[in-house]
């Protein structure tokens, strides 16, 4: 559990006391930014709002961190979007696969989303306060994948059902593997190929068996961290705009820290022999059609509030 942080001095107001849950590890960017962000909601709030960060699912698990957060147990949370999307839908968007290339891209995605997801929160008594995104998903494999026929009956690692889809669109085969068993099932042949972030080949040395990471950027996934509207009804007109005034800071320090946390995930992968490459034109195309498929897909599960995001992030560049 990180420290309670913005004490008070001699002769002011108590403060008053958040807990703020998060199942991510202490060592996770995205901890270390929240950790960051009670310190500066300490100072902003002239001591008024001290909030402490229970990381690694320690008061909470991530699971049920936006329930509790309505619930009251916690004050604040954060949550991965695309975990909580049977009570937001909308939080789905960060999921559809293959509609960001880039993390302008995800931002400006989020500049549409934040509105409306701030309306789907108030109806739940809830109120987001800043979203960072994770670095983007890559492929691994441990062949050159330079079109969509280098895929057929290529062995590709799945653990949930889009990924699934994904590789039967491609021509692969799908084999279901946990995160920890990466290592083990490419020593084995079970896998041949992947999609998953870049720090995650790192953290599983992939590069003993996988020689090839292309920057596919399948999708870039936002953790978003969000309190309770009436936590923050009963703070201080002070007290609230220093809270809000630093999550505005956290959200743009973030988005510095998961490039940051990019480019060493796979500066480790080169210094480790991997060849580090974009995706040919040819598979680019392939995999920007199957974008526009899901896309699709997705406006019609989601509805009025799915086309409302979509229509100006693809119809208005800035």
């Amino acid at each position: 559990m990180g420290g309670c942080l913005g004490l008070v001095g001699v002769g002011a107001r108590a403060a008053v006391q958040w807990k703020l849950a998060t199942g991510y590890k202490p060592e996770t960017f995205h901890t270390q930014n929240a950790e960051l962000f009670a310190q500066d909601v300490g100072k902003a709030s002239g001591g008024e709002l001290a909030i402490a960060v229970h990381s690694n699912n320690s008061l909470v698990k991530l699971p049920e961190i936006f329930g509790a957060v309505q619930s009251g147990k916690a004050e604040a949370g954060e949550v991965l979007m695309a975990g909580i999307v049977k009570d937001v839908p909308l939080a789905g968007a960060d999921s559809v696969p293959f509609v960001l290339s880039t993390y302008k891209d995800a931002r400006r995605l989020w500049q549409y989303q934040a509105p409306l997801i701030e309306t789907a929160l108030a109806a739940k008594g809830l109120v987001p306060l800043y979203a960072v995104a994770w670095p983007p998903q890559g492929l691994f494999s441990v062949k050159p994948v330079r079109t969509k026929s280098d895929f057929q009956g290529l062995k590709m690692r799945t653990y949930n059902a889009t990924t699934v889809r994904i590789a039967e669109l491609l021509g692969a085969t799908p084999v279901d593997v946990a995160t920890a068993d990466i290592p083990k099932a490419l020593a084995s042949g079970q896998i041949e190929a992947m999609i998953t972030s870049s720090a995650t080949g790192a953290e599983s040395q992939v590069w003993t068996h996988a020689k090839f990471y292309y920057e596919l950027n399948a999708w870039i996934p936002k953790n978003m961290v969000f309190a309770s509207k009436k936590a923050m009804d009963a703070l201080s007109p002070a007290a609230r705009k220093g809270l809000l005034d630093s999550a505005k800071v956290a959200e743009d320090r973030g988005w510095t820290m998961s490039e940051a946390a990019l480019r060493n995930a796979v500066g480790d992968l080169k210094s480790h022999g991997m060849a580090v490459e974009r995706l040919s034109l040819d598979l680019g195309r392939e995999i920007g059609r199957l974008g526009e498929r899901f896309s699709r897909e997705w406006v019609r599960t989601v509805g009025n509030d799915a086309t409302r995001l979509f229509i100006p992030f693809y119809t208005q560049t800035s």
